[in-house]
Order: C-alpha cells, then sequence, then structure tokens
C-alpha cells in the first residue's frame, strides 16, 4: 500500500512538473534536456563543430541539446544498451561502452575524431537504499571517467552525474587528476529532494 502511495504522487509530481510540461511543448525527450542546458549557459562547454560522445543516452534528450548546440559541422555519437528511438542527425550505438565492440563502432563513426565533450547522466537503478544507489552511481562514474581520459581530446570537458555520498571526494580527486579544473554543478531541474550533482572536468591533462 505504501508503494502505491508513493508512486502516485510521485506520478503527480511528474504530472505538475513545470519541466516536463515544457519538455513536452519544446519537444525534448525528457526534462533532463534543461539540466544540459542550464550548465551549458553557464560553463559553455557545447559549440559549433565539436565532437560529442553522450553515455547512457536514451531516451535522448541530452543528445538533443548537444546536437542543437554543435550544428551541423560537428557530430554527436549516443551509446547506450537500452533501445533508444532515432534521432537525425545523431549516430546511435546500441552497446555498452565498456565493449570493445562499441569502441570500435564510435571509432569507425568518427572516422579519426576525437571527442571533444563526453557527457553521462547516467544513473543505477534506484533501489532507495542511498549508500547502496550512492556506490552504484559512483561505479559508473568511474566507468565512465575511465572511457573519457582513454577517447577525450586533450583540453577536452568530461560532463558527469553522481549522487552526494562518502566516496564523492575521493571520485572529485581521481577527476582532479585528469583536467585541470573541476567544478560541481546542481542544475535547477534537478530535484531538490535529488541528491544528485554533476562534476564537470574542464581541459583534460595531457
Amino acid at each position: 500500500m505504501v508503494r502505491i502511495k508513493t508512486s502516485n504522487a510521485w506520478m503527480r509530481e511528474h504530472v505538475n512538473d513545470s519541466y516536463v510540461k515544457s519538455a513536452k511543448k519544446e519537444g525534448f525527450r525528457s526534462r533532463a534536456a534543461y539540466k544540459l542546458l542550464e550548465i551549458n549557459e553557464r560553463d559553455r562547454i557545447l559549440k559549433r563543430g565539436m565532437v560529442v560522445v553522450d553515455l547512457g543516452a536514451a531516451p535522448g534528450s541530452w543528445s538533443q541539446v548537444a546536437l542543437h548546440q554543435v550544428g551541423s559541422q560537428g557530430a554527436v555519437v549516443a551509446l547506450d544498451i537500452l533501445e533508444m528511438e532515432p534521432l537525425p542527425g545523431v549516430m546511435i550505438i546500441k552497446d555498452d561502452f565498456r565493449e570493445e565492440s562499441a569502441v570500435q563502432m564510435l571509432d569507425h563513426m568518427l572516422a579519426g575524431r576525437r571527442p571533444d565533450v563526453i557527457i553521462s547522466d547516467m544513473a543505477p537503478n534506484i533501489s532507495g537504499i542511498s549508500v547502496s544507489d550512492q556506490a552504484r552511481s559512483i561505479y559508473l562514474a568511474e566507468l565512465a571517467l575511465h572511457f573519457a581520459m582513454d577517447k577525450l581530446n586533450y583540453g577536452g570537458s568530461f560532463l558527469v552525474k553522481l549522487f552526494q555520498g562518502s566516496s564523492f571526494d575521493q571520485f572529485m580527486q581521481l577527476m582532479r587528476g585528469g583536467f585541470r579544473k573541476v567544478l560541481v554543478r546542481k542544475p535547477k531541474a534537478s530535484r531538490d529532494r535529488s541528491n544528485e550533482v554533476y562534476l564537470l572536468g574542464l581541459e583534460k591533462k595531457p
């Protein structure tokens, strides 16, 4: 019974959410688009002609934002193990980004170009146990960071979501080892009750 009440409360909040309404009106696939829009407005990480890789991209709202920002001279590649509806102008790879098959497909699609920006809005399946959820979010963020350090252009940027908790500072130190500047961002579109934050690594070190 508690689960039903909680589910109903979430649905009411979701339906009445101004970002959900705006996303539907403006054609974004989810409200998450506004998180990236806000971060980009502040930090200008997405520019015309850039190559962007979106990890855990489904349903595709971050890829939509990235494509609009980089334009026709840029490139956006979306990777996810989940199905993602085609998005004109975005190259989609349905695979696990940790697998060699995904990496080979990415290299083929980019034809020698390296990503200027790697973005990741991935989150684990939420269990409701904060310690467990935070640990799994850190694990996903570490995988994304490893991918970014391997593929990203020198001087490039990396944006990743994670949940605050006991390993947050440790992960930030890892990022500082690879980027000249690491910033914490909490977009307005991120719900107040959520402990999600975004870390932005600027200027990947040689």
